[in-house]
């Protein structure tokens, strides 16, 4: 009996060590996150893919904005151009190279569609509210996407980070992922100025 408990005691204690090591909630976590990122993907090139139109369909208007319209062909070039792999999550520095590139792509968007508003004929077209309808509806698709991937990538990071998982990350290379941050942080900091009076 006593020969019985030493084969098996050491065993029970390595798999309840095991059990608390955290080793499979990284997998679980890990693959939570690159679906979260994979959606986030899907939604960029969502709109990736809506530019064309969009820009198709504002080049039929006289006299619109050429430099806002180039601008906007610009960004999607080049946000379209980075090369996205499962590195990128684990990858910092490629990582923001992404994120920048598709900020890029938003503020062009943005501001294509402030000038769009100078033009009545553009905004009674059909086909462009449509289009309109569509990018607002893709980027609230992007922010849902970001959301899901930012809380996955929280609880990746917590546990990459807490005691004793964070032995179990040690041991096997498990750093924490880079997450979705502002680009112009300072700016957003400040409180905008308000001038109500008349010039």
């Amino acid at each position: 009996m006593i020969r019985i408990l030493k084969r098996w005691l050491p065993l029970a204690l390595l798999a309840a060590l095991l059990t608390g090591c955290g080793y499979n909630d990284f997998q679980r976590l890990d693959e939570a996150s690159k679906s979260a990122w994979s959606e986030v993907l899907n939604q960029y090139q969502r709109r990736a893919d809506l530019v064309p139109n969009i820009v198709a369909s504002v080049k039929g208007e006289a006299n619109f904005e050429q430099e806002t319209l180039t601008k906007v062909i610009e960004a999607r070039a080049k946000a379209t151009s980075i090369q996205v792999t499962p590195e990128t999550l684990n990858n910092p520095e490629a990582f923001n190279k992404f994120q920048q590139a598709q900020g890029e792509l938003s503020g062009a968007l943005s501001r294509l569609m402030v000038v769009a508003e100078r033009y009545p004929q553009l905004q009674a077209n059909q086909a462009f509210r449509d289009l309109r309808v569509t990018l607002e509806g893709t980027e609230n698709r992007i922010t849902v996407a970001r959301n899901r991937y930012i809380q996955t990538v929280q609880e990746y990071n917590v546990l990459a980070r807490s005691f004793p998982t964070n032995l179990t990350a040690m041991a096997f290379g498990y750093d924490p992922k880079p997450n979705f941050s502002v680009q112009n942080e300072a700016e957003i900091s400040r409180p905008p100025t308000v001038d109500f009076e008349k010039k």
